[in-house]
């Protein structure tokens, strides 16, 4: 059974007056963390799609490319996204409770921050109320400024972008280190890892742009040394 056929039967079983939280809230625990997982995302998308005051196509067609939604699925996938874009439930509601979800299992809540600057970034602009929106929802998940910026810098076009702060290591860290830090980062980004820490199959394209800054931040370092 696919992601979006156990969401949609968990949305078919509300009560009447239930919104999209109140299924986040049934299953953000094993073994359907996935599935909320998914609501996560698409929830917290949807309002931050339209921080910038409008909803666009592009924004709308992100969720393809962080998604994989087959044709028979689209329906269910397009209902849980207009109930996320009709909530009432605040984004600071969503991500605070999946930060409470993970705990300080951070893995999954960067995998769920990157997910969102692509969203962000899928109309070609960065507005300012999308970046206020993304670092209060990093703050909620207790990422400093550090590792905020370092996550930017792999979508905002205009961000500054430093290998050593993309592998996590000091500008001063020694090659072995700088290589350690490389491929253990290389490890926790392969699908498997990704599955293991409660992202959906569906979702493991999250880690192809955080796997293309992390090999292009090794080819710099080790190119300059």
């Amino acid at each position: 059974m696919s992601i979006w056929t156990r969401i949609a039967e968990a949305l078919a079983a509300l009560a009447k007056g239930e919104g999209l939280l109140a299924v986040f809230d049934r299953l953000r625990t094993p073994p359907d963390r996935s599935v909320a997982f998914t609501i996560a995302v698409i929830a917290l998308g949807a309002k931050m799609a339209k921080a910038d005051g409008h909803v666009s196509r592009n924004e709308v067609r992100a969720f393809r490319d962080v998604f994989v939604i087959t044709p028979e699925e689209e329906d269910n996938a397009a209902r849980v996204f207009d109930l996320a874009r009709q909530d009432v439930a605040g984004y600071d509601i969503y991500a605070r409770r999946i930060k409470a979800m993970f705990g300080d299992q951070d893995g999954p809540l960067c995998d769920l921050l990157e997910g969102l600057f692509h969203i962000a970034l899928a109309d070609g602009r960065y507005h300012q109320s999308e970046d206020a929106f993304l670092r209060e929802v990093a703050a909620i998940f207790g990422f400093d400024d550090r590792r905020f910026q370092r996550i930017r810098a792999q979508f905002v076009p205009d961000a500054e972008r430093d290998p050593f702060a993309v592998l996590g290591v000091d500008p001063d860290a020694p090659m072995p280190q700088v290589r350690a830090a490389w491929a253990q980062l290389v490890r926790d980004t392969h699908p498997d890892q990704m599955i293991a820490r409660g992202l959906p199959p569906e979702a493991v394209k999250l880690a192809e742009r955080r796997m293309v800054a992390i090999n292009r931040a090794w080819e710099e370092i080790r190119a300059a040394r």
